[in-house]
Parts: C-alpha cells; sequence; structure tokens
C-alpha cells in the first residue's frame, strides 16, 4: 500500500473555479502554443451557470533530448481534449490544460508544477519521464493534488496514494522483456547496456537480470554507461562483441540508442537489439539514419500499424494535425485524458470543489473504473496506482513499427 496522506486539504477554491464547460451544441475549440518552455489548451466556451472547467495542468520536456517523449504527451493530450470537448465535454463540462516545460530536469519540473498550481490546476497530468516525475510526486503529495502520469515508469513516480500511472513500471517492462526473449528463443547470449545513473534504465535493468534466470539464456555481459558519458559506447559494445551476445539489451532512452546504433554499425557488430518503451520514438531521431534501427525490437502496448478501429482514427487523426506518426508515448497520454474523464464521472466531481476534496474523489474512483483504451482493453488500476493491461512486442521494418 503507499503512504496515506497526513496533511490537511488546502483550500485553493480562488485558483480553481474553472473546470470543463458545456457542449450544449456550442463547439468547442483547442488552440495551443509552444512559447517560453509552454503550451496552452483552451476551450471556446465557459459552462454557463459557473464559468468553470476543469483544468489540467501537464508537465514534460517539449523541448531538449527528451523532447520527442514531451512533445508527443503534449500532441496527444491535446487531441484527446480537443475530441471531448467537441463531444460536449464531461456533463457539460469542458476541459482545458497547461503544458510546461521540465526540458527533462527535475528542478524544471517543480518549477513547472508551481506554474501550474498557480495557474489553477486541479489535476496533473506529468510529468512524462521518471526523475521529474518523482520530484512533482512529493509535491502533489503534500498538496493532495490527484495525478496520473502517462509515461513515469520509476517505482517512486506514484509512492503516494494520490498518483497512478498508464504505462508500465520499470520492474514490470524488466520481467516482460526477459519473459519475452526467453519464451520466444530470440537468444541465447545476451548483453545488456543501460545507464547506471538513471532510475528509469537501472530499474530494468534490475528487473530484467532478476527474471532472466528462469530462462534458458545467459547474461553474458552487463555494462553500464552514466549521463556524464552517454555519448561513446565503443567500450561496452566491444565487451559485449567480445562476450559474443546475439541480443543485446537496451533499457536506454533513445537519445542514447540513435549514437549507440550508429556505432555499433560502424564496428560492424550486427546483433539483434531489444528495448522498452524509452526506444520509442528513435525514427524520430533528427539526424539518425533509421535504416540502422532496422530489426530492433521493443515491449510497447502500443503498434500505430494495428488495424483495429480506434488505433486507425487516432493515428489517421495524429497524423492530419500534427504530421508524425504517434509512438507509445502519444497513446498513453490519449488513454491518460480519457481516465481522467472516466475517473471525474464516477467520481461525480465538479469544478468548484477544492483540490484535496477532488483528489480523494478521484483516487478512490480509479479503483472502480475499467477503459478501452489505445493502449489496452479493459484497463484497471491497483491500489498501488499501478495500469492493469498486456505489453506487446513490435519490431522495427522499412522504418516503421510493426506489430509482433
Amino acid at each position: 500500500m503507499k503512504t496515506m496522506k497526513k496533511i490537511a486539504s488546502i483550500a485553493l477554491a480562488t485558483i480553481m473555479v474553472m473546470s470543463m464547460m458545456t457542449g450544449c451544441g456550442n463547439e468547442a475549440a483547442v488552440d495551443s502554443s509552444v512559447a517560453d518552455g509552454s503550451a496552452a489548451v483552451e476551450s471556446s466556451v465557459a459552462d454557463e451557470a459557473t464559468g468553470a472547467t476543469f483544468k489540467i495542468g501537464g508537465i514534460g520536456p517539449i523541448t531538449g533530448g527528451a523532447a520527442v517523449y514531451g512533445q508527443a504527451v503534449m500532441n496527444a493530450a491535446e487531441l484527446a481534449i480537443a475530441e471531448i470537448n467537441a463531444a460536449g465535454g464531461v456533463n457539460g463540462v469542458m476541459f482545458e490544460m497547461n503544458f510546461q516545460d521540465d526540458e527533462h530536469d527535475a528542478e524544471k519540473s517543480v518549477n513547472a508544477y508551481n506554474v501550474v498550481k498557480d495557474w489553477g490546476a486541479q489535476m496533473i497530468l506529468g510529468s512524462v519521464t521518471s526523475a521529474p516525475c518523482i520530484a512533482v510526486a512529493q509535491k502533489t503529495y503534500e498538496d493532495n493534488m490527484f495525478q496520473i502520469t502517462p509515461s513515469g515508469t520509476a517505482v517512486d513516480c506514484i509512492q503516494y496514494d494520490n498518483a497512478f500511472r498508464l504505462c508500465f513500471s520499470d520492474p514490470n517492462q524488466g520481467a516482460a522483456s526477459a519473459k519475452y526473449i526467453g519464451e520466444n528463443g530470440l537468444a541465447e547470449k545476451v548483453a545488456v547496456i543501460y545507464d547506471s545513473s538513471n532510475a528509469y534504465s537501472s530499474g530494468i535493468y534490475e528487473s530484467f537480470a532478476a527474471e532472466a534466470v528462469n530462462y534458458d539464456f545467459e547474461i553474458v555481459a552487463a555494462e553500464a554507461f552514466t549521463e556524464d558519458n552517454n555519448t561513446d559506447f565503443s567500450v561496452q559494445l566491444q565487451k559485449a562483441k567480445d562476450a559474443e551476445a546475439d541480443l543485446v539489451f537496451l533499457p536506454i532512452y533513445c537519445k542514447e540508442a540513435a549514437p549507440l546504433l550508429t556505432q555499433a554499425d560502424g564496428m560492424g557488430y550486427a546483433p539483434k537489439f531489444f528495448s522498452c518503451d524509452g526506444m520509442d520514438g528513435i525514427l524520430a531521431m533528427e539526424g539518425f539514419d533509421v535504416a540502422l534501427a532496422e530489426g530492433v525490437m521493443l515491449l510497447t502496448p502500443f503498434a500505430a500499424d494495428a488495424t483495429d478501429d480506434m488505433t486507425v482514427a487516432f493515428v489517421t487523426a495524429y497524423q492530419e494535425k500534427y504530421g508524425d506518426v504517434p509512438n507509445q508515448f502519444a497513446a498513453d497520454a490519449y488513454d491518460t485524458v480519457y481516465a481522467f474523464k472516466v475517473a471525474i464521472e464516477k467520481a461525480g466531481v465538479t469544478p468548484d470543489m477544492n483540490v484535496s476534496d477532488m483528489c480523494e474523489a478521484l483516487k478512490a474512483a480509479m479503483l472502480e473504473i475499467s477503459i478501452d483504451g489505445l493502449t489496452g482493453n479493459g484497463i484497471t488500476w491497483t491500489a498501488d496506482g499501478e495500469p492493469n493491461k498486456e505489453p506487446k512486442a513490435v519490431i522495427i521494418e522499412n522504418g516503421a513499427y510493426k506489430a509482433m
């Protein structure tokens, strides 16, 4: 069980009198901008009775090395909000979002939280990456503000009972990766290259190694790097090659994976590469030759080439609006907004409630709801804030993700 609240409710009524708006046949407009590290999604009509909207504070990297993740989250959240508002909102009340850039930095993420809190945020979508999310989770706990991270995978991202996640945790990803490799006979000798200074990467590696003992492959090398030395992977790759690893497991972000794959190609080392959700986005890395990612496999709850109606509609709408193929981060963000909607409906909260009372109602509702989303059907949540859904494996072929 997560740590229970011992803090008093904080009266924020003066900054929270806005929430969702009535549809009543009116059209809702969604306008977004990125300026000075922030973006906002605002609806065009207010609830006739209260002038209120439900205000979502979004936090993630929309500039810097991890921007590919934050931009996907921001874009997909905007898309979901536009759809919900155009359909009349929740019980006639609209969503409004203010998305702030944290540049994948914990201190800046806290600053971003303070900005959206002052704006009047009643719930938090984010932060996108793990270390910033842990920092923000401490603040939402202190304020008893409801939080769902679409993609913060570290265990401590949801250590408190006001916080939930839509993605898989690091331990779940590591164990699931070992299971998939073992059950599908993908390798006999596995090397792991990971970032020991990063909670996401090291957490996945630890659970991968613990689960690997149950399968018929051997970890023949486990080579670490740190944030201060994450551009030259020649030593780690050479040790993997010397150990005759036929698969290299990469629980790392795509900003490190891009130079690593380039260097592996340069030294003539061509094992299978297997990764997790941090690899999702590699095809959008500026200056990266996507041909070098051919055959890379990763576990993810979303495949953009799936043919179900929901995925097709989402991918089509996303491409039309943003000109890109959405990745798993986008899909998780889209589902997160709909989780907010369903939880609000279940809890019966109203825009005039204070943040703490709203949080208490929403966190109780999360244990009772189920959503059919892009990243899974019948998604539910445990009291620890973890989602119940099944992972999928994809492989990169001809510059696109393909379901395995």
